[in-house]
């Protein structure tokens, strides 16, 4: 007897595509938009318990890191026992975290809490889980939009939450602001019944899990999505976390900074469908190479030029367009190489390098400011990852394996 793949009872209208899409993108941006809130915290939290700011960095560092390794785990779990019951699962594992957050007054708890409970339980919230199950509902020739549009639901989040969990922070303080949050993140819950199913068997040559992870190990092109991920985890993660500490360190306001991180979120809405759009007309490597290289010139112009709202949120709205613009291309190109029936896995091994990198970008942010009292040796070395990450976009050999051009 199988499973159902969700522990709630759904009807059937929360099957149609349009329900689906909806549903996931709205647990993409309750699950992102929270976390995303991380940066708001830093400087309340550690005035509060006397905390360095790498010790505060650490644990958002443990949770991006955590969340890379479990989300192979939570994407497998999904692949084989439904999409429902994992974000179930994450969801409650998420609001642990952040209860236990809340109530931190050492390390190990705020690890506990912020690092091993909010990471496990975005592994089970986020992309590999939400997009499997959008890829795999959609046509392949509108898969790439698909995934934009259920993409741009995290970047919704980030615009949408970012101001509640200031305003909360201003009006019931950083304690009972995460608890509030908790309950946010409780709606996933009844929203995972629509986001359910398995991997369905195709036709042709079947592989079982371990062949199909082997076959990717082998084939360079994984490789070579792995770290370019990687780098997109680094800037992202320490974006998100220091830039509203940077921005009040230049002498602007804390609302400036919070503003300028939800401005990301709001024109990576339009960036996320604009990358899942041109990803179905044009190379999907070539357009992922372009993120990684305009992301430079947005860099350079934030250094170079004097801080003020009008940089700084010139800078917000660029990198905004090309924040996570990466996810619809990058998940696309798995499909599309190794096919959907290992979607979720393969994707999430392909996240870990993601979140490597947004381990390193969260905790070096936090550390090189701690000896130098400056961000602006992490700043010069994301533009020196940039370059990297473009470079290796470029040999991906974007089409089907053999084993799957050949049915």
């Amino acid at each position: 007897m199988s499973l159902p793949s969700s522990p709630l009872a759904a009807p059937a209208f929360l099957r149609r595509p349009a329900v689906v899409m909806a549903c996931g993108a709205l647990i993409l941006t309750l699950a992102m938009g929270v976390r995303h809130t991380g940066g708001l915290f830093l400087q309340p939290m550690t005035l509060d318990h006397g905390w360095s700011r790498e010790l505060f960095s650490f644990s958002i560092a443990l949770q991006n890191l955590l969340w890379g390794v479990f989300q192979p785990f939570a994407g497998a779990f999904a692949d084989r026992h439904g999409a429902g019951r994992t974000l179930a699962g994450g969801a409650v594992l998420y609001v642990l975290g952040l209860v236990v957050m809340a109530h931190a007054d050492s390390a190990l708890g705020l690890n506990l809490g912020a690092g091993l409970l909010i990471g496990m339980g975005l592994s089970g919230t986020t992309f590999s889980v939400v997009l499997g199950v959008i890829g795999r509902m959609a046509a392949p020739e509108k898969r790439s939009l698909a995934l934009g549009i259920a993409s741009a639901g995290g970047s919704f989040g980030q615009f949408a939450v970012l101001p509640v969990g200031q305003g909360l922070i201003t009006a019931v303080g950083w304690q009972d602001a995460l608890l509030w949050m908790a309950l946010g993140i409780a709606f996933i819950i009844p929203l995972a019944a629509a986001v359910t199913g398995t991997s369905a068997r195709g036709g042709g040559v079947e592989q079982s899990l371990r062949q199909a992870l082997a076959e990717a190990m082998r084939t360079p092109s994984f490789h070579f999505l792995f770290w370019s991920f990687f780098v997109c985890g680094f800037q992202t993660a320490f974006v998100m976390l220091h830039l509203p500490a940077y921005v009040v360190d230049m002498g602007l306001s804390a609302n400036i900074g919070m503003s300028a991180v939800a401005m990301i979120g709001l024109f990576n809405i339009f960036g996320s469908f604009l990358s899942g759009w041109l990803g179905g007309l044009y190379s999907k490597k070539w357009l992922l190479a372009w993120i990684y290289a305009l992301r430079i010139v947005a860099i350079l112009a934030l250094m170079l030029f004097p801080l003020s709202p009008l940089t700084l949120y010139v800078f917000a709205a660029v990198m905004g367009l090309l924040w996570l613009g990466t996810v619809p291309l990058t998940s696309g190109l798995v499909g599309c190489i190794f096919g959907m029936r290992y979607v979720g896995m393969l994707y999430g091994i392909v996240f870990l390098g993601h979140q490597i990198g947004g381990f390193l970008g969260a905790w070096l942010g936090g550390r090189i400011f701690d000896l130098s009292g400056s961000y602006e040796m992490a700043w010069w070395l994301s533009i020196a990852l940039s370059v990297m990450a473009a470079a290796l976009s470029l040999p991906v050999r974007e089409a089907p394996l053999a084993r799957l051009a050949a049915r």
